[in-house]
């Protein structure tokens, strides 16, 4: 099932850039490629990309998996785990060596 999604994925990919040059520059590249918007080829492409979108739309509700939430838990970095998580403790109660401090430089 991975690889039709990634299949699908893509196609939904080739379409949102489709649209993109439509919007921005009405240019629609399907059509151009293949032979129009009524050319079978470019028909075929468009209900291509109207599926995977269909197909894409579990992914979206798709609960993750326990592997994959630990792979955004635990991240690496070049080998390394790399945690941005804060630890909080007490601190450290620096009065003491403040008045040393002040109590050497009186003298």
């Amino acid at each position: 099932m991975k690889t039709l999604q990634r299949i699908a994925l893509a196609l939904v990919i080739i379409g949102a850039i489709n649209w993109g040059l439509i919007g921005l520059f009405q240019f629609d590249l399907v059509a151009t490629i293949f032979g129009g918007q009524d050319a079978i080829l470019s028909r075929i492409v468009y209900t291509l990309v109207g599926i995977s979108g269909l197909i894409c739309l579990s992914l979206l509700f798709a609960p993750m998996t326990e592997e994959e939430d630990r792979d955004v838990d635990n991240r690496a970095i070049d080998g390394r785990q790399v945690s941005y998580s804060t630890e909080f403790a007490e601190e450290n109660d620096l009065s003491d060596i403040k008045e040393e401090d002040r109590e050497n430089r009186d003298q």
